[in-house]
C-alpha cells in the first residue's frame, strides 16, 4: 500500500495559479504511473491528468489542456500539478492516485486502474 499526501490547495481568484503536490511513501514510486482526479460538490469524481512512471508520457482531460501541467520528481517521490488560468469550474477537491500495477499505461481516466488515493486538497476559484 502507498501513502499519498496532497498539499498546495487553497483559495484563488479566477485567472490565478496554484501548484499541488502529492508526496508518496510505502512503495517504489518510480515504477508506477500516477494521476490527479477531482470531485466538485454534487458531481462524480473525474480524471484530470496522468503521468507515466518515468514522466515521459502525460495525459489530460480536454478541459484542462494548455492550463494544467502534471510532473513528477522520482528522487523526491513527489508528483505535482501546476494549474494556471484557473476558472471557477476548476473548484473541487483534488486527489492524487497511484496505479495498481507497475509500468502500465492506458485507461488513465478510469478510477478502477488506481490502487491508493490521497485524502484530497481543496481548490476554490472565486469569480
Amino acid at each position: 500500500q502507498v501513502r499519498l499526501v496532497e498539499s498546495g490547495g487553497g483559495l484563488v481568484q479566477a485567472g490565478g495559479s496554484l501548484r499541488l503536490s502529492c508526496a508518496a511513501s510505502g512503495r517504489t514510486f518510480s515504477y508506477y504511473a500516477m494521476a490527479w482526479f477531482r470531485q466538485a460538490p454534487g458531481k462524480e469524481r473525474e480524471f484530470v491528468a496522468a503521468i507515466s512512471w518515468s514522466g515521459s508520457r502525460t495525459d489530460y482531460v480536454d478541459s484542462v489542456k494548455g492550463r494544467f501541467t502534471i510532473s513528477r520528481d522520482n528522487a523526491k517521490a513527489t508528483m505535482y500539478l501546476g494549474m494556471n488560468s484557473l476558472k471557477p469550474e476548476d473548484t473541487a477537491v483534488y486527489y492524487c492516485a497511484v496505479r495498481k500495477q507497475q509500468v502500465t499505461w492506458g485507461n488513465n481516466w478510469s478510477a478502477r486502474e488506481y490502487a491508493d488515493w490521497g485524502q484530497g486538497t481543496q481548490v476554490t476559484v472565486s469569480s
